[in-house]
């Protein structure tokens, strides 16, 4: 992976993220896409110069990654990226669907129209990211819509939830998808659950979460 900046990350309230938070987050999609593999050693100042950062956020970051489970410490060398299971990405998918599948539909009912329409711009940089084949980008701006849309239905733990879960998901096959050019039909969904939810059509984003969703487990999730 080519050295770049850190791309701009999700700010679901009014604390600006610090640094190392900003920094923790772009690592995080680099493990959600496969840019960093299970089983492989990065060391700080490797991983600094690829991010085009200095190595003490990126030391804290990989520390704070560390006690969520999804790297393990290697003393003098680095962290190693930790290993998820396919029965462990069913699971989360799992959870994930009993959770977003029918606290989205319900927006349908109760969201106000503005919000949603303050949701568009993100929903696009997807759709550009997909375009441009810029995989943090897409999983970071996916991220921020995603949570987002949850956090209009008023509940912040809800919202802890699903944003964990994500964090621990494994994606791989975004890569070969935008290789392929296929990634942007995905993306476009995130247009399709703005429209029908701005259409009040509950059923109709319930179909299309589904479909979304399914994805997690299927075509993004091919090694």
């Amino acid at each position: 992976m080519a050295a770049q900046h850190t791309p701009a990350l999700p700010v679901l309230g009014s604390r600006k993220p610090s640094h190392r938070e900003r920094v923790a987050d772009a690592l995080r999609a680099a493990l959600i896409t496969g840019e960093l593999r299970p089983g492989e050693v990065y060391s700080a100042p490797g991983l600094a110069a690829r991010f085009g950062v200095s190595a003490t956020p990126v030391r804290e970051a990989m520390l704070d990654l560390a006690k969520e489970g999804l790297v393990d410490t290697v003393p003098n060398k680095g962290f190693r990226v930790t290993a998820v299971s396919e029965r462990q990405l069913d699971e989360y998918t799992h959870i994930r669907a009993l959770i977003e599948i029918p606290t989205t539909a319900e927006l349908a009912r109760t969201a106000d129209p503005v919000a949603l329409e303050a949701l568009r711009p993100v929903a696009r940089e997807i759709v550009t990211s997909a375009a441009a084949g810029d995989l943090i980008a897409y999983v970071e701006a996916d991220l921020r819509f995603h949570l987002g849309l949850l956090a209009l239905a008023g509940n912040g733990h809800l919202v802890d939830v699903v944003r964990d879960l994500r964090r621990r998901s494994r994606l791989y096959g975004l890569t070969a998808l935008a290789e392929q050019g296929r990634l942007e039909a995905s993306a476009e969904e995130h247009l399709e659950i703005l429209d029908a939810l701005l259409a009040r059509d509950e059923e109709a984003v319930r179909a299309v979460m589904t479909r979304h969703l399914g994805h997690v487990r299927g075509q993004w999730a091919a090694p």
